[in-house]
């Protein structure tokens, strides 16, 4: 059934909604909605930055380095991510916080889907 194929860009989809492409936040009847797995492709110019950490977190996730070289905190912990293909992954409790050292594009894979967790809009002064 052609409704329940979807084919896109990582790069061009991942632009309309925060990088997300695949998720409880997407339309329901979307063949990418889904309340089981979430999936990011994220795309970070060097010095970006998690505008808070994540706290009380229910989900495990799994990030994988694709290219660049990102940094993920944990509590006590800080994780590079320098080759392509390193990968950190996270259970649920896991407070978790990110910094791109150089620009980076990394894949995320989260899950359950749960709402709660978008960071508001920062305001540019």
């Amino acid at each position: 059934m052609s409704e329940n194929v979807y084919v896109g860009n990582a790069t061009v989809d991942a632009a309309g909604d925060r990088g997300w492409l695949l998720g409880h936040f997407k339309p329901v009847g979307d063949v990418r909605h889904s309340d089981d797995v979430e999936i990011k492709w994220g795309v970070h110019p060097r010095g970006d930055r998690r505008a808070e950490w994540v706290t009380e977190e229910k989900r495990t996730a799994l990030l994988v380095l694709i290219s660049g070289r990102f940094r993920v905190e944990v509590p006590g912990r800080s994780v590079l991510l320098a080759d392509q293909g390193d990968y950190v992954v996270w259970g649920q409790g896991v407070d978790h916080s990110w910094y791109a050292e150089e620009e980076s594009v990394v894949l995320t894979v989260r899950w359950p889907s749960v709402p709660g967790y978008a960071v508001p809009a920062q305001r540019r002064t």
